[in-house]
């Protein structure tokens, strides 16, 4: 998919090896607890559908989904920080419920840090609903956070 959005050319496509330099230091400068670049290697090899978001050739966002049953599980939806308030999240978010859904699945669910307000809201304005809460999920800075789990039927 590609798309101009004032003088930016946006395009998403799918995640490559040659990618994940440039993957790893987005993921690194969003999160406090980033997954490794191992993960993101395991990923391409199970393989998951990873698919990046570029703006004029540089990479400043991502997705990982699992897909099976039909069933999907976004397992990161990850922004840059300095392109946050641009609607790019719900632009991500928005293309892979849709690849969820043409690909078979009935429901895609995920795990949110109920911290991660900016996140928590984008999700349920795209019609996701709370299911219940995973107790210390996450690591935090002292202990753990619980996390939300969301998700929306089609």
């Amino acid at each position: 998919m590609s798309a101009a959005v004032g003088a930016s050319q946006l395009r998403i496509r799918r995640m490559g090896e040659v990618d994940l330099d440039e993957v790893y230091e987005v993921e690194r400068s969003a999160y406090d607890y980033p997954w490794s670049r191992g993960i993101f290697e395991d990923c391409l090899r199970v393989p998951y559908e990873c698919e990046v978001l570029e703006e004029n050739g540089r990479i400043v966002g991502y997705t990982v989904m699992s897909l099976a049953a039909g069933e999907a599980h976004l397992l990161n939806l990850c922004l840059a920080p300095d392109v946050h308030g641009r609607g790019l999240g719900r632009l991500l978010l928005d293309h892979v419920v849709g690849v969820a859904e043409s690909r078979g699945a009935n429901v895609i669910f995920l795990e949110v840090r109920p911290s991660n307000q900016r996140a928590v809201q984008l999700y349920l304005r795209a019609g996701f609903r709370r299911l219940g809460v995973r107790p210390d999920y996450y690591r935090a800075s002292v202990g753990r956070e619980d996390a939300l789990v969301l998700a929306r039927r089609f």
